[in-house]
């Protein structure tokens, strides 16, 4: 009866100590929850260096400067933003900003 009770003890720690080894984690973001296999080494593989570029949010707030009274769309092209929009007067308004720099490069 000890000897079972043993094997199921040794059998018991080899199984829990081996559990951490396949933990997952859970990454909470804009596309919603995921499950990252990988933990930390996918969300940092994903994330890219800072490259010193403006962000959406900064590109939104520098299209009302221009006169965008609401923001409807804003793309990420090659090294510019383009932002989409209505002016004040209900018109439609299209600015485009250096992503680097956040200089207007155009405003329709």
């Amino acid at each position: 009866m000890v000897k079972y009770s043993t094997i199921a003890a040794v059998i018991a720690s080899v199984l829990i100590s081996a559990a951490p080894a396949y933990a997952q984690s859970i990454e909470i973001g804009p596309n919603g929850i995921q499950v990252n296999p990988d933990g930390e080494r996918r969300m940092m593989r994903e994330r890219r260096p800072d490259r010193g570029e403006i962000s959406e949010r900064r590109a939104a707030r520098i299209a009302r400067d221009e006169g965008m009274d609401e923001v409807e769309t804003i793309a990420r092209r090659r090294g510019v933003f383009v932002v989409r929009g209505i002016d004040r007067r209900d018109n439609d308004m299209r600015v485009v900003i250096d992503r680097l720099t956040g200089d207007v490069l155009e405003v329709r």
